[in-house]
């Protein structure tokens, strides 16, 4: 996957501007705050329908317009795919080859990207909901069938809670067991997935570590939760937790159980990388979580998707800048940084400098 054209209208601080991109490292540079990270940001939300940002899409808004627009074209191994977004203050229209989607699961798997910030600290350092993101984003470019369980999942836990905060205690209890086959039915297929695609991304992300550090410390990933050996499994061993803790979910006023609490377990030398990692160390083990995405993208889609870098290298030593390097040489990679000459040692690269917003020839 190659995208060639990427262009943006009232975007963040664009006001329109046109990017052409190589096959190979293109370099997004200029100083602090001119544009380079919006621009990377509008290539992942053509891939994903989301950002990894901002939680309101309206935010992306430049300030005193009422649209938003992105469009892309990208050239697959099925032919030229174009790729368009309209985003307004409480709406979005989202368009493949010209025409409007009525639904945004159709938008996924178009485009595939792989995007690394030094904010991905967070999915090593923060909470589970940082990596539970990291694995609905993942596997819903390359999951249909994940993405359309996992949003019956989350728009029947709302309903459940919902009906939880219900003070019509009779009317509670008659209804609660029918959410509760719902509930069970899509978490065995959100956790089938999930568990499928790390034992996948695992041994990857292993092997990506050691060779960015050189064989100096290993890194392990697994699933939280035992839930049985099939989805069907799963999906009785889920109805049995909501049932066992229904009197306590009535006292909370909220589901406590099921994969919407599930975690990653990610290991660094055997040791929980939360709380006992270095800075480094956990940016190390992120970058390689992200490699390794993209190892898994390209074997499930037979080619390579978008690899978006942005300010990664100031993060890294020199042994580790040229390790990447050497990584992603056959990949199209979108790299932002505010010096290319300190980052890139030679390597070759299609230059672009971002100033106020504005591409400065």
């Amino acid at each position: 996957m190659v995208i060639k054209k990427l262009t943006l209208r009232n975007f963040r601080n664009y006001a329109e501007e046109s990017f052409s991109f190589c096959e190979g490292l293109n370099i997004l540079t200029g100083k602090n705050a001119q544009g380079k990270t919006n621009c990377a940001e509008a290539v992942f939300y053509l891939c994903t329908g989301a950002s990894l940002r901002i939680r309101h899409d309206k935010q992306l808004i430049r300030r005193g317009q009422e649209c938003a627009e992105i469009a892309a074209e990208a050239q697959s191994r099925f032919g030229t795919v174009s790729l368009a977004a309209k985003i307004f203050e409480n709406r979005r229209e989202l368009y493949v080859n010209g025409n409007k989607l009525s639904r945004a699961v159709d938008f996924l798997g178009n485009m595939n990207s792989v995007f690394f910030s030094p904010g991905e600290l967070r999915l090593i350092q923060d909470g589970p909901d940082e990596r539970r993101r990291f694995l609905d984003i993942s596997i819903s470019q390359t999951s249909k069938r994940y993405c359309t369980a996992l949003s019956r999942y989350q728009k029947i836990l709302i309903q459940r809670n919902n009906l939880l905060k219900d003070k019509r205690w009779d009317h509670v209890m008659d209804t609660l067991p029918v959410w509760d086959d719902q509930f069970a039915l899509y978490a065995a297929k959100v956790v089938s997935e999930r568990r499928q695609y790390l034992a996948r991304l695992s041994p990857v992300a292993a092997e990506a570590h050691a060779f960015l550090t050189d064989g100096a410390e290993t890194l392990s990933l697994g699933m939280d939760g035992n839930y049985g050996a099939d989805e069907e499994s799963a999906r009785l061993k889920i109805l049995n937790d909501v049932a066992s803790s229904r009197e306590r979910d009535l006292r909370l006023g909220f589901t406590s159980v099921g994969p919407h609490r599930d975690d990653i377990r990610i290991l660094i030398g055997g040791n929980e990388a939360r709380g006992f990692s270095s800075q480094g160390q956990a940016r190390t083990a992120a970058l390689s979580m992200k490699l390794a995405e993209a190892r898994i993208f390209e074997e499930i889609t037979g080619e390579k998707p978008v690899l978006i870098l942005d300010d990664v290298m100031s993060e890294l030593d020199l042994p580790r800048r040229r390790k990447l390097l050497e990584r992603v040489k056959d990949t199209q990679c979108i790299l932002t940084c505010t010096h290319a000459e300190r980052v890139l040692y030679g390597a070759e690269s299609h230059r672009i400098r971002i100033q106020d917003g504005k591409i400065i020839k």
